[in-house]
Parts: C-alpha cells; sequence; structure tokens
C-alpha cells in the first residue's frame, strides 16, 4: 500500500536567482497519521505546502527538483481536479479562498466544477455544515461572518470535495479557543476516519494533536526537539 504522501529529495527556488527555500527535502506521512511542521517566520513553511498540495508546479513556477507523490502518484503528472479530491488544503488567510454570495454556494463550487450530480452535491452541503457546526450559516454571506467562522467554511468547501488528505497552514490562527477545540476534535475525527492530516503551526498549544512534529529548519525537515533556533 502507498503512503498518503511521499517526498523525494525535494528542493524549490521562486527564480533561478532566489534563495532556495527548500533543499532535498524527504518526508513519508503515513495513513491516518496528523503530522504538524513549525518553524521561523519565512523560513518555507507555507511553500512547502504548495509543494505537498501541487500549487507548485501547477499553478506556482520556480525552480522545483524532486519528487511528491500522493498515494504513489506523482504530482506532476496529476490533473488539477485529480489533486483536489486528493488532498485539500486550508490556508491561513480564509479570504483567499471564500468568493461566493452565500456559504451554500461556497461549498458546492468545487463539486459542480468536477460536475457531481446536484443530489449528492446537497448531501455533501449538509454533512460538511454539520461537521463544521455551521448548519445555521447555510444562506450567510462569507464574508459578512467572523475569521473563525470563515475559517469553518474554507474547511467545509475542502471536505466537500472527500480528500483523503488535508493540510491546514495555519488554520487555526483566526479562530478562538472554542473553535480550535471544535476543530481539534474534528481532525481526530477525521484521523477516525483513515484521512491523512499535515498541519502547520505557529501556535505550540495545538501540537497536543499531532502524531510527530517535525520542524523546518535551513531548507530542510528535521525532528522536533522542542525549540525553534
Amino acid at each position: 500500500m502507498n503512503n498518503p504522501i511521499e517526498v523525494n529529495d525535494l528542493s524549490y527556488q521562486y527564480e533561478n536567482n532566489s534563495p532556495v527555500l527548500l533543499k532535498k527535502v524527504n518526508l513519508t506521512v503515513s495513513k491516518g497519521e496528523i503530522l504538524a511542521i513549525v518553524g521561523l517566520s519565512g523560513i518555507g513553511k507555507s511553500t512547502l505546502c504548495y509543494c505537498l498540495s501541487g500549487i507548485i508546479p501547477h499553478v506556482y513556477g520556480g525552480v522545483m527538483a524532486g519528487d511528491v507523490l500522493l498515494n504513489g502518484t506523482n504530482t506532476k503528472k496529476m490533473t488539477l481536479p485529480q489533486i483536489a479530491t486528493t488532498l485539500g488544503i486550508v490556508f491561513q488567510n480564509p479570504d483567499n479562498q471564500l468568493f461566493s454570495p452565500s456559504v451554500e454556494d461556497e461549498i458546492a463550487f468545487g463539486p459542480e466544477n468536477l460536475c457531481v450530480p446536484q443530489g449528492e452535491i446537497k448531501t455533501r452541503i449538509n454533512e460538511v455544515l454539520a461537521t463544521v457546526g455551521m448548519e445555521s450559516f447555510r444562506h450567510a454571506g462569507p464574508h459578512h461572518l467572523s475569521g473563525g467562522q470563515k475559517q469553518l467554511i474554507a474547511l467545509a468547501s475542502v471536505l466537500s470535495l472527500k480528500p483523503d488528505i488535508i493540510i491546514y497552514d495555519e488554520a487555526m490562527s483566526q479562530i478562538d479557543a472554542a473553535g480550535k477545540v471544535m476543530i481539534k476534535e474534528m481532525l481526530l475525527k477525521l484521523k477516525s476516519e483513515g484521512k491523512t492530516a499535515v498541519m502547520v503551526e505557529h501556535d505550540f498549544d495545538n501540537l497536543d494533536i499531532a502524531d510527530r512534529v517535525m520542524m523546518l529548519k535551513n531548507g530542510t525537515l528535521v525532528p522536533y526537539e522542542g525549540a525553534l533556533t
């Protein structure tokens, strides 16, 4: 059985003359694992998320060497729709993901673009709204919600595509304490269903649900030993 994520000698720089942010990164993430990644600001954690999710090289160019495999398939050989139904990413700023006039429309957008039948889309909307506890906001405008509520809707939109792997790029940074508890409980529930998660975090209080913590340092991943420096 293939691992959900395998990274082999991954290196990346945004331009030929720019700093090399990732230097021969190697990583394996097992099915059902919650992996946390920490590191100093600006060290390349989000860039690593873009590589894992196929945003690099399919959306952003740059100079990429090495390979990222999702369930055994190289992201370079996958289409964006194939990646979207395998791996979803929730960004730090939910405004980067939300653009529809209503929460319902936002969640439906991804499945509609993949030609999922309307009946199934309605079922998925109901399911993910219940999962994130936002059923009463179904017809609300996303940009009228609080930062934490927006993040929950962004997560619901990702879950509507039923990915096996979810990346959280500091996705709890704009959620209050109660919201963080709910997100953590949901992550553990998804883990129990066999889903795999990679969470990039700056808040060490959120690491308690992680099975393993790695640190991005000097362009590569090393086991976290309790200090960023």
